[in-house]
């Protein structure tokens, strides 16, 4: 597979994590989600399906897809071969592209057309479906998110707070984080709901969460109480409830997946990205 990626110039780049271009056979035909990230992805190949949740049908998305904050185990069924652009958002990036409040997105994946429009989409797909190659749609992908970059009321703030909880992976004290903003909690819990689509607490958790697991190495013996402790969760029982919530594994399949992985596909460009889905 071919992936190119890059960080996009001012303002965007306190938004965004980065743009990147995806091409190519998947390792896998079911992958998860990578760790947590808001994602706007433009198809510009056969479609593919997502599946938000053990509980819920995989739905086909041919023009793309916009996805918010993640609260659950997600999983991306690829095509033989794939093809898009896309977006990783920062916890907060996402809003001042979205019409609506985020928390009406969460573990719901919507098409792009539904964000912006089917003229606007189709017409943005026409553009990148006949650029050069990855690095002017990259910059077709940037231009047009710089076109639509609205002001977004409260976006210091949660950026502000949601930076501090990105910073500390997740384990800072959610009322010190409010405390220190000068804000009730009930007031900061409303605006992340309508600006990233989860709470204060519930982006904390996420990003505990997937510190913890990037933190593994698959390759030598893992003491799952020492991990789980040094995590600060209460014990392993509620470690191994939030592996199977995030991941859809327990945490010993998660290893015996991810050993796989690096067994099958050594050094693969997305070794640090998707995972099988098992």
């Amino acid at each position: 597979m071919e992936y190119v990626s890059r960080v996009p110039r001012p303002p965007l780049d306190g938004l965004i994590d980065d743009l990147y271009y995806l091409e190519g056979a998947p390792p896998y035909s079911r992958l998860t989600l990578p760790p947590p990230s808001a994602l706007l992805i433009v198809n510009l190949g056969a479609p593919f399906r997502i599946r938000a949740g053990a509980d819920i049908e995989a739905a086909e998305y041919a023009d793309g897809c916009v996805v918010t904050m993640p609260t659950r185990a997600w999983e991306f069924g690829y095509p033989l071969r794939t093809r898009s652009v896309g977006v990783h958002f920062k916890p907060w990036g996402l809003a001042p592209f979205l019409p609506m409040p985020a928390a009406e997105l969460r573990d719901r994946p919507v098409t792009l057309e539904h964000i912006w429009g089917r003229p606007a989409t189709a017409e943005l797909r026409d553009r990148l479906a006949t650029a050069a190659g990855p690095s002017e749609m990259l910059t077709l992908l940037e231009e047009e998110l710089m076109r639509r970059l609205c002001e977004t009321p409260s976006l210091g703030l949660v950026r502000h707070t949601s930076s501090v909880i990105v910073a500390t992976r997740g384990v800072v004290a959610i009322g010190d984080v409010t405390a220190a903003a000068g804000v009730s909690s009930t007031h900061l819990a409303q605006r992340f709901k309508e600006l990233v689509g989860v709470t204060p607490k519930r982006l904390a958790r996420t990003y505990r969460f997937a510190a913890t697991v990037l933190s593994i190495d698959p390759a030598g013996p893992i003491d799952w109480s020492d991990l789980a402790a040094g995590a600060g969760y209460f014990d392993q029982a509620h470690f191994g409830h939030e592996f199977r919530a995030f991941t859809g594994l327990t945490p010993t399949r998660y290893v015996e997946v991810r050993r796989r992985f690096l067994r099958e596909h050594p050094g693969h460009v997305l070794d640090s990205w998707p995972l099988p889905a098992d």
